[in-house]
């Protein structure tokens, strides 16, 4: 008997939908891979030195891809933003900066280095002065109106390091000379510039934007071990719980006093941003000396990217239920002071 075996293929379609599930977790395309590369270098970690572009992409390869990073997330900020959006972004970025520079610094200078509970200045610096754009972006698309997302012209300019290197700099908690902060920036600036110029190529540069984050936060990962991760579970977790509570009612203050009208949008920025894991590597290479402490901050800040992801969409709904059960209960007072007209 003639038995033939025949195979069904089919095209355009993915069964496994891995970015699919990645994306769902929060940060997922940067907690995933920086899991990933802790895992390699736990339990495997020769793989990572066998050289030539396997070691240059997933032991070497966090630096200049994050250079590259900065360089297209430079190109998506939109200098034509004007207005109510520009009062906003500008309020909320100095609130989120100022807030976890100070928290930095008082923490460096009442605790040490060691910090507090476990939480190193670093990591609060890094975790706090960061906001997660994207994460905004839906927030204020959902409770706010077009004027809060425009304010993320603005806002997006804390992703990336420059901000945290700048606090650590003008704080003095750490020695960082002005043309590491000036190289720090310039990516960004170059790619604002060019964006502007040109926005066909801003939008070619949109997509690199996620596709380049997966392949710096492996080897991010793979600096750390799996034991270093563990040890810094509690107090990353804790950093996130400060973060939203700290930074999201500072939004939220903040924009109260421009007399924005949705209020709740400002405690969007109750978040780490999914990059800023990549912070505490960026600041040692402007000062060596925080080499100790970047490992152990590099995982706190970690998990405080998954923590605010979770609790601050519950901080805004929150607000935004406050805000509205506020705005009904003045109508109903205005309603009722008006004057009853004769019939």
């Amino acid at each position: 008997m003639d038995c033939s075996i025949s195979v069904k293929l089919t095209t355009g379609d993915c069964c496994m939908r891995i970015l699919h599930t990645v994306q769902k977790i929060p940060g997922g395309l940067m907690i995933v891979p920086l899991l990933l590369g802790v895992l390699v270098n736990t339990f495997c970690p020769d793989i990572l030195d066998i050289g030539s572009f396997t070691t240059f992409l997933w032991r070497d390869g966090a630096m200049p891809i994050l250079a590259f990073f900065m360089f297209c997330t430079g190109a998506q900020i939109s200098v034509k933003q004007a207005g109510m959006p520009l009062v906003k972004g500008l309020s909320l970025t100095i609130t989120k900066v100022v807030i976890g520079a100070v928290l930095g610094v008082l923490v460096n200078y009442f605790f040490g280095p060691a910090g507090v509970l476990g939480v190193v200045p670093m990591a609060i610096v890094a975790g706090m002065t960061n906001s997660n754009s994207g994460l905004y972006a839906a927030l204020a698309g959902e409770f706010g109106d077009s004027t809060d997302v425009g304010a993320l012209s603005v806002l997006s300019t804390n992703d990336g390091p420059f901000f945290t290197m700048l606090a650590f700099g003008l704080t003095g908690l750490a020695n960082i000379p002005l043309l590491i902060l000036l190289g720090t920036i310039l990516p960004i600036i170059i790619g604002c510039v060019l964006g502007n110029l040109d926005t066909e190529l801003r939008d070619w540069l949109k997509p690199a934007v996620s596709i380049s984050i997966p392949f710096f936060a492996f080897p991010l990962g793979s600096a750390l071990n799996l034991r270093q991760l563990i040890e810094a579970g509690a107090p990353g977790i804790l950093l996130g719980i400060a973060c939203t509570i700290i930074t999201g009612f500072g939004g939220y203050f903040a924009m109260k006093l421009v007399r924005a009208k949705h209020p709740q949008v400002g405690a969007a920025i109750g978040t780490t941003a999914g990059n800023s894991a990549a912070t505490p590597a960026a600041l040692v290479v402007a000062d060596q000396s925080l080499r100790g402490a970047a490992a152990i901050a590099t995982a706190q800040v970690a998990a405080s990217i998954m923590v605010t992801a979770i609790l601050c969409p519950i901080l805004v709904s929150w607000l935004d239920k406050r805000e509205k059960r506020k705005a009904s209960e003045h109508l109903d007072i205005s309603t009722m002071d008006e004057p009853v007209e004769a019939a």
